[in-house]
């Protein structure tokens, strides 16, 4: 008896992810580069006293004097430099202010608009005042709070995560088809019975195939080496980043569905990546730009998956309290998705 032929989608499916393991580059950029990076980043900016301010004082006379004094503070470090080189290292970002001493009254010689130098030069006037005989009025006592959840390794996380399911999601189904484009490859199976949905589809598939195994090592090495918790429901961050996933692969494949070179498809997923690497708070809080970008900037998908898992990770989150981001990511990619099948070409 013959036997039936299987699925065009379950075949296709099954070859890409096939082409996914003989890749080991894909391989590691999917898996061990994420866990690099929070590795870096998490020790980077691990728990420890805060770095000291590093302040410039200008040579000349009471300069040794008011240098000892700035030394005092334990936010202070204070290094006596020339004019010149007090100058060029303040240009340099290598200290965050210079103090100029004339008539024995201090000059304050800062940038505004950078925070260490504003924090700088409020450490540096109490550290002279008190030098100066001050006696402070209030006394309050400090009580120094390391609430889980709180930590930048915290915010950190769910960033990088949100930011693997980007990167994989456009960047590995739109290499694989522009790839298979050059190749000639595409022109090949338009003679196999199978829809253009069905390759498109299978992109998307054999992504999700993977989903759960990267999800897992880089949560999971979270959580073994920098205690990063998941508090809310196992459940709703799978919904999440499946949502996420594919969101992403949607836009993916629009982005590759009329690219013909690799020089092409990068130039246009860097175009459209970019945007969200700087807005959508991988590294740091989004809220920090203008009040008049935030309604675009949460729109974005990458904000949105962002927001969601900030909030199922470290707040415990319900699905109904992110599903206006799910909403965000469903739009996105379904609408991806419709337009990639319809301006699709094979060749």
């Amino acid at each position: 008896m013959r036997e039936s032929p299987r699925s065009p989608l379950l075949e296709l499916t099954l070859l890409r992810a096939k082409e996914f393991l003989r890749e080991p580059e894909a391989v590691f950029w999917t898996f061990a580069f994420p866990v690099l990076l929070a590795l870096a980043l998490g020790f980077a900016f691990r728990e420890k006293p805060p770095d000291k301010l590093p302040i410039a004082v200008e040579a000349g006379s009471g300069a040794a004097e008011t240098a000892a004094s700035l030394a005092r503070s334990e936010f202070l470090s204070s290094v006596v430099l020339e004019r010149e080189e007090a100058l060029a290292a303040l240009r340099r970002g290598k200290v965050a202010m210079i103090v100029r001493v004339e008539s024995s009254q201090p000059v304050f010689i800062f940038d505004p608009t950078r925070p260490d130098a504003r924090a700088a030069r409020l450490e540096a006037g109490d550290a002279l005042e008190r030098a100066a005989g001050r006696e402070d009025r209030l006394k309050p006592s400090i009580e120094t709070v390391r609430e889980p959840g709180a930590r930048y390794i915290d915010f950190l996380m769910p960033g990088l995560l949100g930011l693997n399911l980007m990167g994989t999601g456009m960047w590995g189904i739109g290499f694989s088809i522009v790839t298979a484009r050059s190749k000639k490859l595409l022109k090949r199976l338009v003679a196999t019975p199978m829809r253009k949905s069905h390759y498109l589809f299978a992109q998307i598939l054999a992504r999700l195939l993977f989903l759960t195994g990267e999800v897992v090592v880089l949560v999971g090495f979270g959580w073994l080496v920098f205690g990063v918790a998941v508090r809310g429901s196992l459940l709703v961050l799978a919904v999440t980043c499946l949502m996420g996933a594919m969101s992403f692969a949607g836009i993916g494949l629009l982005v590759a569905s009329r690219a013909n070179t690799i020089e092409a498809v990068s130039g246009w997923m860097n175009l459209v990546m970019l945007p969200m690497w700087v807005f959508s708070g991988v590294f740091f809080s989004s809220e920090r730009f203008p009040e008049a970008l935030q309604p675009a900037i949460g729109a974005l998908p990458l904000t949105a998956v962002n927001q969601a898992l900030r909030a199922v990770i470290n707040e415990g989150a319900s699905l109904g309290a992110v599903s206006g981001q799910l909403a965000i990511l469903a739009v996105w990619g379904a609408v991806s998705f419709a337009i990639a099948l319809w301006i699709f070409r094979w060749k």
